[in-house]
């Protein structure tokens, strides 16, 4: 428990003038919210190592817990807060400023000419932060996760020790010790508590519990906005076009001359602003797209139309003879033809693809409100896991394709995610992860840990520690069985879960299925696939749940309905199936009478990729 924390200001013109000081206020803000119940101490000095030294014993000495400093790690010959912290302190703490800076970085090249020092005296933490404002609240939100851990392992406060070490260990930090028992392995359920609902059911829930999620809105440039659903109607704010245009190359004329030969008075291309109204008998050369001469009310293609006369050089056309009479209006484009005034241009709700946006982008609009997407936390979990990166292989262990696989999944669908690493098939690593990943996300989806076996522990880590509401742990699907949906109350905010199968087939289909039909719907978007009748291009022994199997879609050459051919073995560990799968087939669950489809036989294909239809 943090007991005591100093905030200490280190600036010369914060020293002669306290209002000056923005930074110090902040940080201890920040303070009181992580740390409501700790001696908050502030003090304002200037840059002087003796003093800062002095300072920093002094509040070593008094049994302070934390102490954080904002101010003096510039490169000016002022700046000697880290100098200061260096030669007091007895450990230095390295991964805290790089974790810093490598955040930092991300939104400033400038953080590149900070030199903050992290260290420890005796029981206390010290941290240098910069001078600004806004450096301390960014720098303040890297380093909020592992201040109450860092203060209890420095205070050897040993309960909290071992559940510190054992989620450091991987990465994360975990707040409390889990109230699972996993001592008692041969006493551990034999059936699965939860009921087995059919996926219409599950649908269902996932549709009305994400329907609930409080909607945000942010503005973003047209570059920024593909994918986006738009907050709010978009309306034109002037006609398009805004004047009357010529639709092909030709002359403009009046159609009340007829036909016969015209005098052509000037040429008009795409861009230029006619002056001169046009008389009777005159004509104006005029190329495709540009606005028509006042007077004239058509255009005359340059194939109805033969030269009288020219210039001596063949520079410029006299006489032009029109040896088809014109209709009014013929061949243009009046003034918003295109896009009348106050026209809706985009609905409220409605997804900005390439073509909204350059509607968009021709009427005017730099930016545009839309819906915020969740955000959403990846984590795996498992002891047999290990990262992609490790070049070697340890016994028993595979590397992980999931968070690599779901990642690239959700981003194909518009939505981006935080990789939030693996967890250990432990209650107390389980807690860390996933306090972790929900203090950063809006959606959490796990992989592993959902099913029978003895270090299948996400379920009752989820119900036990975090107050989880199951909505549902068992679904009658062929992959995904063990799937799971639920909420929990954290941090003062709803999070969502989904705890899905760690075979990668499984956690592939039971992401579009369910993660990605949630996520559409947080955003008011049509939470179902679309669908289509497709016919079987071989024979298919079912299971006795309803399967979602991977396939390809292939279009006969003629009015028949398409076919689709599964790919390959669909076994829930062979993620092989899913490549270049651009449906998931609905096939029904076995029967007595139909334990198999023949070929040619009627399925429901979800399409939930791309249609690549190049091989056809």
């Amino acid at each position: 428990m943090v007991k005591a924390v100093a905030v200490i200001t280190v600036s010369d013109s914060c020293f002669k003038d306290n209002s000056k000081d923005t930074s110090g206020p902040a940080l201890a803000e920040f303070v009181k919210k992580l740390f409501p119940e700790a001696n908050l101490h502030t003090i304002i000095i200037p840059d002087e190592k003796e003093i800062i030294e002095r300072e920093l014993k002094y509040f070593c000495e008094s049994n302070l817990d934390l102490i954080l400093t904002t101010g003096g790690t510039g490169f000016s010959s002022r700046d000697v807060t880290p100098e200061a912290t260096k030669a007091i302190i007895h450990k230095e703490v390295p991964a805290i400023t790089v974790a810093i800076t490598i955040e930092s970085l991300k939104k400033t090249p400038m953080a590149m000419l900070s030199r903050s020092v992290a260290g420890i005296r005796d029981k206390t933490l010290i941290i240098n932060f910069p001078g600004s404002k806004k450096a301390v609240t960014e720098c303040f939100e890297i380093v909020k996760p592992v201040l109450p851990h860092a203060v209890a392992l420095i205070a050897d406060e040993m309960s909290e020790v071992r559940t510190i070490h054992d989620s450091m260990q991987f990465g994360h930090v975990c707040p409390h010790y889990s109230s699972v028992d996993v001592s008692k392995v041969a006493l551990r359920p034999r059936e699965s508590p939860y009921p087995m609902l059919e996926m219409a059911e599950a649908w269902k829930i996932v549709d009305d519990v994400m329907g609930k999620w409080t909607e945000r809105l942010e503005i973003v440039t047209l570059d920024e906005g593909l994918g986006k659903v738009v907050a709010q109607t978009l309306c034109a704010k002037e006609p398009m076009p805004p004047f009357p245009a010529s639709v092909k190359d030709g002359y403009a004329c009046l159609s009340s001359d007829g036909a016969g030969v015209r005098h052509v008075r000037a040429a008009i291309t795409a861009g230029d602003a006619p002056t001169v109204p046009l008389s009777m008998g005159e004509c104006v050369r005029i190329n495709t797209g540009a606005a028509l001469p006042a007077g004239a009310d058509c255009v005359v293609q340059v194939e109805d139309t033969k030269l009288v006369s020219a210039t001596e050089d063949g520079q410029t056309e006299l006489q032009v003879e029109i040896l088809k009479a014109p209709q009014p209006e013929q061949d243009v484009r009046p003034v918003g033809f295109d896009i009348p005034m106050g026209a809706t241009l985009v609905d409220k709700g409605e997804t900005l693809d390439a073509a909204k946006i350059g509607v968009l982008a021709g009427a005017g609009y730099q930016s545009i409100t839309v819906r915020v997407n969740p955000k959403v936390a990846l984590l795996s979990t498992g002891n047999e896991l290990q990262e992609p990166s490790e070049t070697k292989l340890r016994p028993a262990h595979i590397r992980d394709s999931n968070r690599a696989m779901l990642k690239a999944l959700l981003r194909e669908h518009g939505y981006e995610s935080i990789d939030c690493g693996i967890a250990r098939d432990s209650p107390t690593q389980l807690v860390a992860s996933i306090s972790a990943a929900l203090a950063q996300a809006d959606v959490l989806v796990c992989t592993g840990g959902v099913s029978m076996g003895e270090k299948d522990l996400l379920k009752p880590v989820l119900i036990n520690d975090f107050g989880a509401k199951l909505h549902f742990g068992r679904v009658r699907m062929k992959p995904g069985k063990p799937s799971t949906f639920a909420t929990c109350e954290f941090e003062g905010r709803t999070k969502f879960i989904f705890a899905l199968p760690g075979n990668p087939v499984s956690a592939y289909v039971c992401c579009l299925l369910f993660v990605v039909r949630a996520l559409r719907v947080c955003t008011g978007r049509r939470g179902a696939w679309p669908a289509l009748r497709t016919r079987l291009a071989h024979a298919v022994t079912l299971d006795p749940r309803p399967e979602y199997a991977r396939a390809e879609i292939r279009l006969p050459g003629n009015d028949e309905l398409p076919t689709a051919q599964l790919l390959g073995n669909q076994c829930s560990s062979r993620l092989m199936s899913a490549c270049g799968a651009s449906v998931l087939l609905e096939l029904p669950g076995a029967t007595e009478s139909v334990p198999r489809l023949p070929a040619g036989s009627l399925v429901s294909a979800l399409i939930t990729g791309r249609l690549d239809l190049s091989a056809q």
